[in-house]
């Protein structure tokens, strides 16, 4: 899985997914945190304004009329416990109309409940601070009263803030979770195009079979049957342009013989130093037409993809890599080249033209990049651990480190001064992926020069 930072970049459907679902989360988290503390508060509310009810009913209960006054049965006792309290202070009052019948003076202005018996509450302030208070209207005779039980809402406020801060810490909680949540059933949702790219990227750079409509979910299969079609198109662009590269090799290649032959032939009848001059340059051309025209076909069936098992046939290399030599003798004699070879039996599994295409190219890049009177040396032997093994080494100049992997490429020349088309390697590269086997270069025995080898797979 991509890590966070690039699955959350713009334009991502993980962003877009997240963003759509974090919203609703979020505000449901909200929703259902205000829904708790008002299910919460509110029946705590009640119960203290109950409290306040009932200490207002007790008050009542002692209230009476005697003597056309109104008169109070309320011991010190009583009164104190009414008032006790660690947190809050209590305060109560009677009073008909404006008159104070008892209670404390400083008790706040009291509202008459609308019915006889039907207590109020309500908040209010005593003595500069917040309070809550019950009024309760009573009637004796002809005559009637208010109560009112006053209680500051320190406890409440207590209370209040605990249960504020447990709901806050309990919706973090939740909206983390929550997110958390979204974030694992959205990955577990995009797994699926997660293994398609693992699957992709996975493919050779030749490997154009469609994807596999088995176990792709029904939303991806659009995407899936157009990006098969896409593939079908590509290999089908391809395969024309390696037939129509395959055939114009194949057809340049006999004109090209029998204009090199004529040309050789001119040679040898006119030696005056301009005519020499001009076939010399003409017949010079012309071999580096052939020799492109030959890369280009080799290249043609490397590029042809993966070869089926049935069409790789066992072969002796040693006997191929002695045919292949005896063709450059008189190519390494031009340039005064020592072209030796040290064969050991050694059995391959392969293509017999595409590696004699191999062997040709490696070949003719050591004699073309090796000084006059150099030495270039063809080895192969076989191991039964690790297969048959082919080398070229020369005294060239060698290729630095950090050039070596980049002469496989395509049209890489290390030497501008020298002909050709920086095809040879390329060549040599895809020739031997498609036989399953490993090419690389390194420095040659004696510290000078390069030296590539070929491994091949061990043979079944």
């Amino acid at each position: 899985m991509r890590d966070a930072p690039a699955a959350l970049r713009p334009g991502s459907i993980r962003l877009r997914l997240m963003t759509c679902l974090i919203g609703p989360f979020v505000l449901i988290s909200l929703i259902a945190g205000v829904l708790t503390y008002l299910l919460a508060w509110l029946p705590a509310q009640m119960a203290y304004d109950q409290n306040l009810f009932d200490a207002a009913s007790a008050l009542g209960a002692r209230l009476d009329v005697k003597d056309g006054a109104w008169r109070m049965d309320l011991p010190p006792q009583a009164e104190q416990v009414l008032r006790s309290g660690d947190i809050d202070r209590v305060a109560f009052a009677v009073r008909d109309g404006s008159a104070q019948v008892a209670g404390d003076r400083d008790f706040p202005p009291l509202r008459k409940p609308p019915k006889v018996g039907v207590p109020i509450a309500y908040d209010g302030v005593a003595g500069g601070e917040p309070v809550r208070i019950a009024a309760l209207r009573v009637s004796r005779g002809q005559r009637e009263a208010v109560i009112g039980v006053a209680k500051t809402v320190r406890m409440r406020a207590q209370i209040r803030q605990t249960a504020l801060r447990a709901l806050l810490a309990l919706g973090v909680v939740a909206t983390v979770g929550s997110i958390g949540l979204a974030w694992l059933s959205v990955t577990n949702g995009l797994r699926p195009l997660d293994r398609m790219r693992s699957h992709l990227n996975a493919r050779s750079r030749d490997d154009l079979e469609p994807i596999p409509p088995e176990g792709v979910p029904y939303e991806l299969e659009p995407v899936v049957l157009a990006f098969n079609g896409l593939l079908a198109r590509v290999e089908s662009a391809a395969q024309a342009q390696q037939d129509f590269l395959a055939d114009a090799a194949h057809q340049l290649r006999t004109p090209l013989a029998g204009l090199q032959a004529q040309l050789e032939w001119l040679a040898q009848r006119h030696r005056d130093p301009e005519t020499a001059h001009t076939v010399a340059l003409m017949l010079s051309a012309t071999e580096r037409m052939a020799r492109q025209s030959k890369q280009l076909l080799a290249l043609a069936r490397a590029e042809s993809g993966h070869l089926e098992k049935s069409v790789l046939a066992p072969m002796q290399l040693d006997a191929l890599v002695g045919e292949c030599v005896q063709q450059f003798v008189e190519q390494a004699a031009r340039k005064h080249i020592d072209l030796g070879f040290e064969l050991e039996p050694a059995a391959v599994l392969g293509e017999r033209f595409l590696l004699r295409d191999l062997i040709d190219n490696l070949i003719d890049n050591a004699l073309r990049y090796t000084p006059e009177h150099g030495m270039v040396t063809v080895r192969c032997r076989q191991s039964p651990e690790q297969g048959s093994v082919l080398e070229v080494e020369d005294s060239g100049p060698g290729i630095p480190p950090p050039l070596r992997s980049a002469v496989f490429d395509r049209h890489v020349r290390l030497d501008s001064k020298l002909t050709g088309n920086g095809l040879g390697l390329a060549i040599v590269r895809d020739i031997a992926a498609v036989h399953g086997a490993t090419v690389a270069v390194g420095t040659g025995a004696q510290g000078v020069g390069a030296l590539f080898t070929v491994r091949f797979p061990a043979s079944a």
